[in-house]
């Protein structure tokens, strides 16, 4: 069952009401009896990470598959390293 959260617009108390999704919403402040409305709460959980359980939790194929992948990066971002320019043996005029 989630949990809604409401702010009376007469006595600005905020309350947290288990309802269920089918349920209308509240109008009445418990307290004052004054006019409520639901507000827009953020989820309960965040999925953080570099992925949900797949990433997360890899068979071992998959695990050499990636350290094969990374290596392959590794060098190929050493080879598109761009080469230093060679020095000129030829000194300005003075």
């Amino acid at each position: 069952m989630p949990t809604y959260e409401y702010e009376c617009e007469g006595c600005r108390r905020t309350y947290e009401i288990r309802q269920r999704i089918s349920d209308p919403p509240l109008t009445a402040c418990r307290e004052c009896g004054g006019p409520i409305r639901r507000l827009l709460s953020p989820a309960g959980f965040i999925l953080k990470g570099s992925g949900f359980y797949v990433n997360d939790y890899p068979s071992e194929s998959r695990k050499k598959a990636a350290e094969a992948e990374k290596k392959g990066s590794d060098t190929k971002e050493a080879s598109a390293a761009p080469a230093p320019a060679p020095k000129s043996s030829e000194s300005p005029a003075p």
